[in-house]
């Protein structure tokens, strides 16, 4: 089978994804954290990556995720549906091979990867379709990685977080409903192995709070009288807890998951 199309089909990318996304691009740059060290020997011990292999980077956004995968010395390819993001992605990361494209679509030919990784992505397109199509992109033997920083709800004021942006949700695919579990176990697809990290996104409140939750796509595709809201909701948060009022700076605690899944010859 030949390459597919290198267009995105705004009917594989969810409304709330590309209006969301396309608006809060910049602040996913400043908001979202990066992963934990241990995830650079995940991927090169678990998922077997380094020099000689070819790994796609699909759902890849403005590439938070990307440098991760080019440090293991494998040569990469980074598929993303919303234009805006993909733009911070070129001009972060100019040398990489960044491509418009969906999940359900990937533009690359049969067998041409030995690893797929989808970090803080899968949700969006957990399909038997899209695993379909990730299965054909992968080499016989490949592996396919998801990876998400998911927030530490033990802590107080993060789960308080959550009782500000749960209402405002509305039919978004979400990692917490566990609903992109549903499409495993997948045809020509082995057992999910899962492993956690602990994480910290460390920084201004500013940057890693309110940042981080303006930059969630239901939350900025909301009109600007309701992120406003929000935004008063997130700064009386700020004020009123004894472990951020007054800080420069906070650590934001996040629990870092890590599944692989061979596919199978």
């Amino acid at each position: 089978m030949s390459d597919r199309p290198t267009t995105a089909d705004a009917n594989d990318v969810h409304r709330v994804a590309d209006s969301g996304f396309s608006r809060a691009a910049e602040r996913y740059v400043r908001g979202r954290p990066d992963y934990p060290a241990q995830l650079d020997g995940w991927l090169r011990e678990r998922l077997g990556l380094g020099e000689g292999q070819i790994v796609l980077d699909l759902g890849a956004g403005t590439g938070k995720f990307t440098s991760h995968l080019i440090a293991t010395g494998a040569q990469v390819i980074a598929v993303e549906p919303v234009a805006a993001m993909l733009a911070q992605l070129r001009t972060a990361l100019p040398d990489v091979d960044a491509r418009i494209g969906t999940a359900q679509a990937i533009p690359l030919a049969d067998a041409s990867v030995d690893v797929v990784v989808c970090a803080q992505s899968f949700h969006w397109f957990a399909t038997v379709a899209a695993l379909a199509d990730i299965r054909r992109v992968l080499k016989p033997g490949g592996t396919l990685g998801l990876v998400w920083n998911t927030r530490d709800e033990r802590v107080d004021w993060v789960a308080a977080l959550t009782q500000i942006m749960r209402p405002l949700e509305g039919d978004v695919p979400r990692l917490h409903t566990g609903d992109w579990r549903r499409v495993f176990p997948a045809p020509g697809f082995g057992p999910l192995h899962e492993q956690h990290f602990p994480h910290a996104h460390v920084g201004s409140p500013e940057r890693v709070i309110i940042d981080r939750v303006l930059s969630v796509s239901f939350i900025a595709s909301l009109d600007s009288e309701q992120r406003e809201r929000v935004t008063e909701q997130l700064r009386n948060l700020i004020d009123a807890h004894p472990e951020l009022r007054g800080r420069t700076e906070v650590s934001f605690p996040y629990d870092t998951i890590a599944l692989s899944c061979p596919r199978l010859s």
